[in-house]
């Protein structure tokens, strides 16, 4: 099975490690991996921010980027689900609306496409410790994947997995919504960073960059000894 990754311009330039695991996970599971280097940024920043007519250059170009691709798999709920927007934003369009339904089609989130596709809920992880799971916005409450990084986690062998309080409530991220609403974010992650402590974890896991981001450059200022690892990084350990 021909898998393209759609790395994200988070764990392109910041996670580097993330794509690394996703690539050496899947290549296990027995899928041959492309990474187009023409991707850029989806678009989502300026299209979120109501620069529609403005992203869709950005959009155009990935479009053509995995118009070769069979299935395209990001580490990012909140990116993939870009590519499902891909469709609204160009109908009518008599030519970009048909491709860009073809790429939402075959775009799955990590954890999406090994438990949904693949079929494979056990991937042979190793990880002793206990661990809570940072379940991020776009990618439950938009792309609907709420059940795939579960099943992983529990099959991770040695990982004790402890419900997070609070798991529905928003890190404070949410993109351009932590820059333009620094103050509130800072609270709303604040109380993240309390909730994940109460659980006694020695990891806070998500699959999300952007999210774990947030919620980890909090915890390393404020010196806490969790560990924060994304979900492809948990499934790479042996």
């Amino acid at each position: 099975m021909k898998v393209t990754l759609f790395a994200t311009c988070l764990v392109d330039l910041f996670q580097g490690d993330v794509g690394k695991a996703v690539v050496e996970v899947l290549e296990r599971l027995g899928c041959e991996i492309d990474f187009p280097e023409e991707q850029i940024c989806c678009g989502q920043p300026a299209y979120n921010s109501g620069y529609v007519k403005e992203s869709k250059n950005a959009m155009k170009r990935m479009i053509g980027a995995f118009e070769h691709a069979e299935y395209v798999v990001s580490p990012s709920g909140s990116c993939a689900y870009m590519f499902k927007e891909y469709p609204e934003v160009f109908k009518g369009d008599p030519l970009w609306e048909s491709k860009a339904k073809a790429l939402a089609a075959k775009t799955y989130e990590f954890t999406e496409f090994i438990v949904n596709v693949l079929k494979i809920e056990d991937v042979g992880a190793h990880l002793e410790g206990k661990a809570t799971y940072h379940t991020s916005c776009h990618m439950t409450r938009l792309l609907g994947v709420t059940e795939a990084p579960l099943k992983l986690l529990q099959n991770v062998d040695g990982l004790q997995y402890v419900e997070l309080h609070g798991k529905d409530s928003c890190c404070g991220f949410g993109g351009t919504f932590s820059v333009k609403m620094g103050n509130i974010s800072s609270e709303m992650v604040h109380e993240k960073v309390h909730h994940v402590e109460e659980t006694g974890a020695d990891y806070l896991i998500g699959a999300d960059a952007g999210c774990l981001i947030n919620i980890g450059g909090r915890i390393h200022r404020q010196g806490k000894p969790i560990k924060v690892m994304h979900i492809a990084e948990v499934l790479n350990c042996r």
